[in-house]
């Protein structure tokens, strides 16, 4: 691979080629790609999305919009300073074709601001309860009537290739979906292959998929402009994909840890030790002892540890640059960095004491009943007006849904739309849709 093909500001419908030195420097392409995610509708409902702690009543905790927003910050911080570092070693990149060390910043902003625009509601349960509507509820009777990708699309529903079809689908008035530029689409998908084959493999690109069978014409398309290496399974990464990865790593390990601290689930003496093993060589112990209360002091600690980690993405990443460009870099950043040790310690604790918490655990147990009636009553309506027996009521659910649902009528098609706007849907609208089906909004 190469950075000139890896920096590409194609979009879907372009004729003719983008040339970096003819942007305007006002607004960049790339930056363009920011603002058109920040502004979509389906960026805007992850402000009702759970991140890991259901909203609490007590105090503030992260939804997915300020988890995306957070990471968008810090993957900008790590694509600028790799970007410096990538125009020192390629110079003709900037003195040749114009490219600058923020264009490799707007490329990473952009692309982690949307890294989790296509999960359903009621965080990673929302995924599993899909998938699991098709592996052993009513959706599973439709297996015979698809491939064995599609079928696996929504087996393993995968909130990743879910975002790619949200960010690129056209629909009326809206072709290309978002535009984004080649280069951030590139970056945004983190597992570059289908749901199928499904092989075991210690290749972090082979962990989950990253787009639907719908969507791999244009998948195809746009890593071929990449240049994207083929390999067994799909694609090679795009190596700023490393970056948004690590992005979000940085900011789930900290910044949930710090939320179950706020939150009392993690006791704040034990939490402060392992945040300061993270940040021994650079924490100020005057300024740290003035700090009085809990929030400043994981405040402060948060903000060291986030810098540290930042820093250590960015060598990781260029000591290993030349084996990313040739695909043969297989792991998260962040799995070598020296800090790998720290880092699983905090992991450990949040699982123990957030992730497993009565309050998740709660809220996922009741997301699972909300998506199964969502999805049967859905699927059933539509599927049923295919084939010319719908029903009333069936009749007035239908008008319910979006109007692109009028268009689709292979069983597919009809599944994974369903599927999709199930997953677009807020934890509070998917609520109040799930009580309108069983008239309880009387």
């Amino acid at each position: 691979m190469n950075w000139e093909q890896l920096l590409s500001l194609k979009r879907y419908g372009d004729t003719n080629k983008r040339i970096r030195k003819e942007q305007d420097e006002t607004r960049l392409g790339f930056e363009v790609d920011y603002d058109r995610i920040i502004f979509s509708s389906e960026f805007r409902s992850l402000q009702d999305k759970t991140q890991v702690i259901p909203l609490s009543k007590t105090d503030f905790v992260h939804t997915r919009l300020t988890h995306s927003l957070e990471v968008s910050v810090v993957g900008r911080s790590i694509g600028r300073k790799v970007g410096k570092k990538i125009l020192q070693k390629y110079p003709h990149l900037s003195t040749s074709l114009g490219y600058q060390a923020n264009d490799f910043g707007a490329i990473v902003a952009a692309a982690a601001l949307a890294h989790d625009i296509g999960n359903p509601p009621f965080g990673h349960s929302g995924e599993k309860a899909i998938g699991q509507f098709f592996k052993t509820g009513y959706g599973k009777t439709f297996k015979d009537e698809l491939t064995k990708e599609q079928y696996q699309d929504l087996c393993d529903f995968e909130g990743n290739a879910n975002g790619f079809k949200i960010v690129t689908q056209s629909r009326d008035g809206r072709e290309g979906g978002l535009r984004l530029s080649y280069a951030t689409l590139g970056a945004f998908t983190k597992y570059p292959k289908g749901s199928l084959p499904k092989q075991p493999t210690t290749h972090i690109c082979d962990k989950k998929y990253g787009f639907f069978q719908s969507e791999k014409a244009f998948f195809d398309e746009v890593a071929s402009d990449l240049g994207l290496l083929k390999t067994n399974h799909g694609y090679s990464r795009h190596p700023l994909a490393f970056l948004v990865e690590a992005a979000d790593d940085i900011c789930y390990t900290i910044i949930d840890f710090e939320d179950g601290i706020n939150l009392g689930l993690i006791e704040e003496e034990f939490a402060l030790e392992y945040l300061i093993n993270l940040v021994r060589d650079t924490i100020n112990t005057k300024k740290y002892s003035k700090l009085t209360n809990t929030k400043d002091r994981v405040s402060y600690l948060r903000a060291l540890a986030i810098n540290t980690l930042i820093n250590e993405a960015v060598e990781v990443f260029m000591n290993n640059e030349e084996l990313i460009l040739k695909g043969l870099f297989t792991t998260a950043l962040m799995d070598k960095s020296k800090y790998e040790a720290q880092i699983k310690d905090i992991i450990k604790i949040s699982v123990e004491k957030i992730y497993q918490s009565t309050e998740v655990i709660d809220k996922e147990i009741a997301g699972y009943q909300v998506i199964n009636v969502l999805l049967n009553t859905y699927t059933k309506a539509l599927l049923n007006s295919v084939k010319g027996t719908a029903s009333h009521i069936d009749k007035l659910i239908i008008k319910t849904l979006p109007q692109t649902f009028h268009k689709e009528n292979t069983t597919y098609q009809i599944l994974l739309n369903v599927s999709h706007f199930v997953a677009s849907l807020s934890d509070s609208q998917a609520i109040l849709q799930y009580k309108k089906i069983n008239g309880f909004s009387l």
